[in-house]
């Protein structure tokens, strides 16, 4: 199984099946990116009957106020995910999705380790996702992953099968030192 624990330096993990899989940040209009994107809008046309509706903003999705990640495997893209602050103060996780390919590896849980970390070092508290009753799968990993039932929230907040998950993140303490520094 590939936890955080398996998680190496520069993004880096091992899957279910031994195989290596490898982290990058890439923005959101990124060609590869794009690709990811229209394979997890092609996902929800075939689960929901249409495309996601909620308005990203590709800028939403850079270092500090997000990333964008996408998995690799052997030089092959396996999946990927985002995460964006929202004005509550939370992070949302947006995007997540592995190639049938990959599926049942562990990339997703890979994926969300990387997203609620960086989430974290941002200084985000909480981290929130909407997800929907057709992806069992998904819903899964997620209560495996500590997630819990939220508010809902967004276009989908009423939303009758919509389900909304959060979990609360492990904050790293700054030093005054580094706090300093960050202001000089």
């Amino acid at each position: 199984m590939c936890t955080s624990a398996d998680q190496g330096p520069g993004g880096r993990g091992v899957l279910r099946d031994g195989r290596a899989a490898s982290l990058r940040a890439l923005p959101y209009d990124d060609p590869l990116a794009q690709y990811l994107v229209e394979a997890v809008q092609q996902e929800y046309v075939r689960r929901y009957g249409g495309r996601d509706a909620a308005v990203v903003d590709p800028a939403e999705f850079l270092p500090p106020r997000g990333a964008f990640l996408v998995a690799e495997v052997d030089g092959v893209p396996a999946g990927c995910g985002a995460w964006r602050a929202l004005p509550s103060g939370q992070a949302e996780i947006k995007r997540v999705y592995v190639e049938p390919a990959f599926r049942r590896q562990g990339v997703a849980r890979l994926v969300v380790a990387a997203l609620e970390q960086g989430a974290a070092a941002a200084g985000h508290a909480e981290v929130v996702l909407n997800s929907g009753r057709e992806q069992p799968e998904a819903l899964t990993l997620y209560a495996e992953l500590g997630y819990r039932p939220v508010r809902g929230y967004g276009v989908y907040a009423c939303a009758p099968d919509a389900v909304f998950l959060g979990k609360p993140l492990s904050v790293p303490e700054v030093s005054r030192e580094e706090e300093s520094s960050w202001v000089s």
